[in-house]
């Protein structure tokens, strides 16, 4: 069970890096973008994506 965990610790870091190494300028632009944002709407795209995530996982298993 740890194996699968680590495995998906893994993936995400690799998925979350493959944006900064191939585009820098535009990742760094989508953060200045994000900082500017409300609380309420980032924690909004927080439970978007989680939401999203686990609905993921839910239709893949």
């Amino acid at each position: 069970m740890l194996d699968f965990w680590l495995a998906a610790l893994g993936l995400m870091l690799v998925l979350e890096g493959l944006m900064p190494f191939i585009f820098p300028k535009p990742w760094r632009q989508t953060l200045r973008n994000l900082s500017q944002l409300h609380d309420g709407q980032v924690r909004f795209l927080g439970l978007t994506l989680m939401l999203s995530g686990l609905l993921l996982i839910y239709w893949i298993n």
